[in-house]
């Protein structure tokens, strides 16, 4: 059953003996003062639906603790000790000085019931709601979108480690798998495997009956009624098997594949994660927090996960559902497609987003801003003035007229001629060119599309770049509270008070 805080203070209450020693204006003091119209418990309610048993801890005692958590970045344990021995925790928390508080596991239970339930990040909405009760967004209609990488908590693995991975997981989940006769190694040691490791042809030969073993694996165990658990791990199982390798040179055995497999599974502890280059030189291992800010107040108005690799348009679209038509987008060209500028546009949205720079087939040469491109007669004019039709795939191919053209050096080093590719709303693309060469985009553009990236450095911040969690529904409550936290102290730097409502002072 739901615990209830007790209205009556305790002899050694800390709010009641050590309250002015928290400075005014900190977390600590708002939650000290307010956590209960913040974090009422009809709000959790449906966490405990049963009126039996032991009373829990109350709601609004773990929704401070977690979001006082997230705001430093304490694991669970450092959580638990915080609210043990430190006086402004218990002050903002209503407990008693001599309060031991409460193990580190009941904070892993509380996130277990939220993320079951149909509500989970009920905490960053209860704090949303106050950002609407107090107007501060009210005629604020700018959007800025971004997206930062951050690190998985897991190491990332070779293919060799996933293999024996996987295949020590299908042993030891699924009845009768241990039986099968394997070869390659010995699964019931801890140790690698050994071989010289610096001996490329050994390197091989252990892939190979790497490999094999597994295919024996999943022969073995197809068919058999698996739980969804065991079905999972059938599943990676044979993932790892095929992604990184392809057929040696002599029939029956494999090697590893000169390519990278597309959503590649970088570790079997958290087959969630994924590698991700945010350039060329820079590269991480795990997942992608993406946000949306309005850019005058430095409110989060959404935050989503999703792993690393996955692509910025799509989720800062989804990130706008829940707001009303007319906003102002900023972004940068990651979110330039041609899909995103459609989306925004059927949403009543007015984009601001950098384009996807144009890039020459030769250097210097013509861009598809030379050619005329003609929707209504579906064809597309060269700089030489040669006319072509646009075929039912998008394409515009020149060929033969290329030869001998004058102007070929500037435009194709191909032997067939230029070939161009029209994109189904190139319109739209060559709209937000023109739109950014504009003095206007420019001055708004470098006026507010910064400030998401002070949030993102918010975001980040006192080791926040690493997860804690594995897999996304773990890490994107984590991310709620994060941002739930973040914004909270924003609003309470604002000023922000409860008088019979939610108030900003400023």
């Amino acid at each position: 059953m739901l615990g209830r805080s007790d209205p009556n203070r305790e002899l050694l209450d800390a709010a009641a003996l050590c309250r002015k020693l928290v400075p005014e204006g900190t977390v600590e003091a708002f939650l000290a003062d307010h956590r209960q119209e913040l974090f009422p418990d009809e709000r959790f309610a449906d966490l405990f639906p049963s009126g039996r048993g032991r009373p829990s801890v109350p709601a609004d005692v773990m929704a401070s603790v977690m979001v006082l958590q997230a705001l430093e970045g304490l694991s669970d344990r450092d959580a638990a000790r915080a609210l043990k021995d430190r006086i402004s925790w218990k002050v903002a928390c209503g407990l008693a000085l001599d309060d031991p508080g409460f193990h580190p596991t009941v904070l892993t239970y509380w996130r277990t019931r939220l993320r079951s339930s149909d509500r989970p990040e009920r905490i960053f909405d209860a704090v949303r709601g106050v950002v609407d009760a107090t107007g501060v967004l009210k005629g604020r209609t700018r959007r800025a979108l971004d997206s930062t990488l951050l690190d998985d908590a897991v190491a990332t693995q070779d293919t060799v480690t996933q293999l024996i991975s996987a295949i020590r997981r299908v042993r030891r989940q699924i009845p009768g798998a241990a039986t099968v006769d394997l070869h390659a190694h010995d699964y019931d040691a801890g140790s690698n495997p050994l071989i010289a490791w610096d001996d490329p042809v050994a390197k091989e030969q252990l892939v190979s009956a790497l490999v094999a073993d597994a295919l024996a694996l999943i022969d073995a165990t197809e068919g058999a009624e698996l739980t969804t658990e065991q079905s999972e791990s059938a599943g990676l199982l044979a993932l790892v098997a095929g992604q990184d390798v392809e057929p040696g040179q002599i029939e029956g055995t494999w090697r590893i594949a000169a390519k990278v497999a597309p959503d590649r599974v970088i570790s079997t502890v958290d087959p969630e994660a994924r590698h991700m280059h945010k350039s060329r030189s820079s590269y991480r291992d795990g997942y992608k927090a993406h946000v949306a800010v309005e850019p005058e107040t430095g409110i989060i108005t959404a935050a989503s996960l999703t792993p690393a690799n996955a692509a910025d348009g799509p989720a800062g679209v989804a990130l706008l559902e829940g707001e009303g038509p007319g906003l102002e987008v900023l972004a940068d060209s990651a979110y330039g497609s041609g899909e995103v500028r459609s989306a925004l546009a059927l949403a009543e949205h007015r984009a601001v987003i950098k384009p996807i720079p144009l890039r020459p087939a030769v250097p210097a040469g013509f861009t598809l801003d030379d050619f005329t491109i003609d929707r209504s007669t579906g064809t597309v004019t060269c700089p030489q003035g040669h006319t072509v039709p646009i075929s039912r795939r998008g394409s515009a191919s020149f060929g033969p007229r290329c030869r001998g053209c004058p102007l070929r050096q500037r435009c194709t080093r191909s032997q067939d001629g230029r070939t161009l590719r029209v994109h189904r709303h190139h319109e739209l693309l060559q709209a937000a060119r023109c739109q950014a060469r504009t003095e206007a985009f420019q001055a708004d553009y470098r006026r507010h599309r910064p400030m998401v990236e002070r949030s993102l450095a918010w975001l980040v911040a006192r080791g926040h770049r690493r997860l804690r969690y594995r897999g996304v529904a773990r890490n994107r409550l984590g991310l709620a509270h994060r941002v739930a936290a973040i914004n909270l102290r924003r609003l309470v730097n604002m000023g922000l008070d409860h008088r019979g409502g939610w108030v900003l002072a400023l």
